[in-house]
């Protein structure tokens, strides 16, 4: 088995979702597959707003990371420039997976799951094994697979505030 989603191969920052855009290129994709210039924007009109806000949490969370150890904020101006121009793209190191986390193979990497709801259905048919330490209803954690769980990138269930919380949860995981 491999990862299957958008992105880069040599990723550090694996966001795992448990759904694909509504597109026909992206149902039946076996690998990571790198996003083109202008591709997050494709999705987002042609997939709609729930899309447009997955993608706009990401680069937002990325921007909020701690700076010393994450550069993505040094490559662009505007966590909204860095979402146009880097996320998911070749050499960006950051990866949007559709495929259960492999974190037992995984290289040196953060791995965020989105949604309870999903790593429950991950944790119950088998497709995760973690010691997962849950801090309060929404964020859990595994500091030893560098593995965190918070809610889905949406704007309601993941909010400024929420993402700022998550960014201190990566920034406490020493990467192994």
């Amino acid at each position: 088995m491999n990862d299957i989603g958008l992105g880069c191969t040599d990723f550090t920052i694996a966001v795992y979702i448990g759904n694909k855009p509504n597109m026909p290129e992206y149902q039946q994709l076996t690998h990571i597959s790198p996003l083109t210039s202008g591709e997050i924007n494709a999705i987002n009109q042609a997939c709609g707003n729930g899309w447009r806000k997955v993608f706009n949490v990401y680069a937002k969370l990325l921007y909020a990371l701690d700076k010393k150890n994450f550069l993505y904020s040094e490559v662009a101006p505007t966590w909204q420039k860095y979402r146009d121009s880097f996320l998911l793209q070749p050499h960006s190191q950051t990866a949007l997976l559709f495929s259960p986390p492999l974190i037992s193979t995984a290289k040196e990497s953060l791995h965020i799951i989105c949604g309870k709801t999903y790593v429950k259905h991950l944790l119950a048919t088998g497709q995760l094994v973690a010691n997962l330490i849950w801090l309060d209803e929404e964020f859990a954690i595994d500091k030893t697979q560098n593995l965190v769980v918070c809610p889905y990138f949406d704007y309601r269930q993941l909010s400024n505030i929420k993402i700022e919380k998550l960014a201190n949860l990566l920034k406490n995981i020493k990467i192994q």
